[in-house]
């Protein structure tokens, strides 16, 4: 076989050594052509060409049998597609399902948020709403509502077991057909569209439900802000097609004598007997008004996918401009408070008040005491008793299952413990104490406190990618009552400070690792919590991405925020703890500054641990 290798100009050729194809030898022939004076061939595609063809020949050959055929009667069509009667039963078919579409999903949130509730009799009783009104077919539905006066004479509605009374009104007088056809759609689009929100909610990660958590967000706006608008690119596919189906389904109003379009559509070809015709009408208006609500859902669905891939989401002209005139008006009001934060930066750098990280802080005092906490079974924290100094850095080691993590999450109160109390400052972490007697918070007392005394840092980042960097930053302020302008200015400052500062309005997906978690450092760090949690902040990190999160965390070591970090990272550990607690089977095995632990540790199970790790 020959060793002859074709070469083009300008390429390097790979071969035997000593062959010019060998690496070491480089062509670089510039004599020859270049190649963008090629003339590149496509490649023939024939069964895609023979399918295209196929399709347009169908095409033609169904608007030919259409548009050719007189049977279908387009001049009756034309004659009566804007007539008057049929446009009023086309408004009244967009006003039931407007409606229908509206109050359904208004009730189906709640109902979705019942299921989905930790409250047996709430879960239960969404349960039976949705298992009924499914189960029931809409015309029935619409036959039952509208007489139901045949049931109550009557509707009250006041203070049960008084006599105050808000209405009293007879039954036949109150559901006319047209509130019977209105309720009925409701009950029944509520019912479907509940389940596609509760299939929703529980798409949402639970790792996002607990950052929220750890920011100490009120319930409301967790599920406002964070769990929602995640939700909707799981509900939205669903929920349009619930609202399609409405439209369709409102035909059966027909059933009431209601003249929406399709009724109306009857009563025309009944009289004229131009059936086909008039069927084309309704079929037409049903396809324009599909298509507006398709349309919809492509533009809607396009907002919510902000954040959901690491490609910038194209914006239609409209929401461009709207962006554009919102920044404009954020500028504009943020331009006094930027210039007022510069000069105070100016102030304490000159000052020298400042550590190159934050301004000096006193870190809460953490104390647990005698701590239990079991998963069924599973003893995970065994009677547990450790304090952690304020301004402390202490670094928690273990391997996996030794109650490190859930120790972490116990002083965060994002578990709560068997037995045993933790306290902040002599705060008791989930009890509001009088005098000897403790009272178990309410989650929005838990969350406040949150809010004031703990920050943390997940190993999985636990960013909410559907919240720019910036807006990632400033949710946890907002709720918190801080204005809009502070919270931002404040926020890019942090951003700086971890070196993301171009970041601001980046999406989560479109960092790195390493940059996911610096954003997720500075969100806790928005609210200056005396006490910052970090749970492996680096395991999830490729190791080329450890030492700038690790190189943030040696500033914040620096600051006087108390700090206590789970982690495996040995000589960061040696490096920047004041103290190390080595834990074993949910107890504390060892604690101690690094030298006595790491360099001579006192337990046979320490050393065998470093042995291992070192």
């Amino acid at each position: 076989m020959s060793d002859t290798t074709h070469q083009f100009p300008g390429t390097v050729h790979v071969g035997r050594p000593g062959h010019p194809g060998h690496p070491g030898h480089l062509t670089d022939d510039t004599a020859g052509p270049e190649y963008a004076h090629y003339r590149i061939v496509p490649a023939k595609h024939h069964a895609r060409t023979a399918g295209t063809v196929l399709a347009i020949v169908l095409i033609g050959i169904v608007l030919n049998s259409v548009l050719g055929n007189p049977r279908w009667g387009w001049g009756v069509f034309v004659e009566w597609f804007f007539a008057a009667p049929v446009l009023s039963g086309l408004a009244r078919t967009l006003v039931l399902t407007g409606l229908g579409a509206l109050f359904g999903f208004a009730l189906a949130v709640p109902l979705a948020l019942a299921r989905v509730s930790r409250s047996p009799l709430l879960a239960g009783c969404a349960w039976a709403f949705i298992w009924l009104f499914r189960s029931i077919p809409p015309i029935v539905l619409l036959l039952l509502l509208n007489n139901l006066g045949y049931l109550y004479e009557t509707i009250w509605i006041g203070v049960p077991f008084t006599h105050i009374t808000l209405l009293n009104q007879s039954t036949t007088d109150l559901i006319s057909p047209f509130f019977a056809a209105a309720l009925g759609l409701t009950l029944n689009h509520a019912a479907f569209s509940a389940e596609a929100i509760r299939g929703g909610i529980l798409s949402v990660d639970h790792g996002q439900r607990e950052a929220a958590a750890a920011l100490g967000l009120p319930g409301t706006r967790q599920v406002r802000r964070i769990v929602l608008p995640q939700a909707m690119r799981a509900i939205l596919p669903t929920a349009f097609n619930d609202v399609i189906g409405l439209a369709k389904g409102t035909s059966v109003v027909y059933i009431l004598a209601m003249p929406d379009l399709f009724y109306t559509v009857q009563i025309i070809y009944h009289r004229n007997l131009e059936v086909i015709p008039l069927l084309m009408v309704a079929t037409v208006w049903y396809l324009i008004i599909l298509t507006v609500l398709s349309a919809i859902q492509v533009h809607i669905e396009r907002y919510y996918a902000r954040g959901a891939t690491r490609e910038q989401v194209a914006v239609s002209p409209l929401a461009a401009l709207f962006k554009h005139w919102r920044n404009v008006r954020a500028a504009a009001r943020s331009e006094s408070t930027a210039a007022r934060l510069a000069a105070h930066a100016r102030t304490t750098s000159d000052a020298g008040t400042t550590t190159g990280w934050a301004q000096r802080r006193v870190g809460g005092k953490v104390g647990i005491h005698n701590v239990s906490k079991s998963f069924g079974t599973l003893k995970v924290l065994d009677n547990i008793s450790i304090a952690f100094p304020s301004g402390s850095v202490t670094v928690i080691l273990g391997q996996s299952g030794s109650g490190k993590s859930t120790l972490l999450r116990s002083i965060n109160h994002l578990e709560r413990v068997d037995d045993g109390f933790i306290d902040i400052d002599g705060d008791l972490i989930g009890y509001r104490r009088e005098g000897r007697t403790l009272y178990e918070l309410k989650e929005k007392d838990i969350l406040q406190r949150r809010r004031a005394d703990v920050g943390m840092v997940f190993q999985s980042f636990n960013l909410f990618p559907h919240l720019s960097v910036l807006d990632n930053l400033v949710e946890a302020p907002l709720a918190s009552g801080v204005p809009r302008e502070q919270a931002q200015a404040e926020a890019r400052e942090l951003l700086a400070r971890v070196g993301l500062a171009d970041k601001a309005d980046a999406w989560p997906r479109q960092l790195s690792g390493g940059q996911q978690q610096r954003v997720a450092i500075a969100r806790a760090l928005a609210l200056k919590p005396k006490v910052l949690l970090f749970d492996e902040p680096t395991s999830a990190l490729d190791p080329e991405l450890v030492n700038e999160v690790l190189d943030v965390i040696r500033q914040l070591a620096r600051s006087g925020t108390t700090l206590i970090i789970v982690t495996h990272e040995i000589g960061f550990a040696r490096e920047v703890a004041d103290t190390i607690v080595f834990m074993e089977g949910g107890r504390v095995v060892e604690s101690g500054p690094p030298a006595s632990v790491l360099g001579d540790p006192a337990q046979a199970r320490t050393r065998e641990f470093l042995s291992k790790v070192l």
